[in-house]
């Protein structure tokens, strides 16, 4: 596989995965905006929204419910934003979405500015950030 999305997805390269099924795999940004920050990313190669068969973009908002609950519950954010960047916009080539929880005194504009954030601190706790999520994520599963 060349698809960088596709070697995520299917672990060919490391990725710190907080949630999988058959159809997503849920991995913290290796960039995170802010703690928390994951990415729903296909299995299967997909491009662009349009082209998600119906199974797979249920499967992706049921990730996107479960993350959000577990991502509220343990870095109690303002608001979380859910955002997808298709065509030339998606750095992966390949479909994902971001999960970003936000807080009131960040300007969100940066997050697309392309300049780098001031986050090696959040980059230097991702193992953390993944075991965090990937404990809460179950219990939610756990309970539903």
């Amino acid at each position: 596989m060349t698809c960088l999305g596709c070697n995520l997805a299917h672990k060919k390269i490391p990725a710190h995965v907080v949630f999988e099924n058959d159809y997503v795999s849920c991995i913290s940004d290796h960039d995170p905006y802010n703690e928390g920050h994951v990415l729903i990313v296909t299995k299967k190669h997909y491009e662009d929204m349009d082209e998600l068969d119906a199974e797979t973009a249920s499967y992706c908002f049921q990730a996107a419910r479960v993350i959000s609950k577990a991502v509220k519950t343990l870095y109690k954010p303002d608001g979380i934003t859910i955002c997808q960047n298709g065509g030339v916009f998606s750095e992966l080539s390949h479909f994902h979405m971001h999960i970003v929880p936000r807080y009131k005194q960040q300007a969100f504009a940066a997050f697309y500015l392309g300049d780098p954030f001031d986050n090696e601190h959040l980059r230097n706790k991702l193992l953390e950030t993944q075991t965090d999520l990937k404990a809460a994520i179950q219990e939610i599963n756990d309970n539903l």
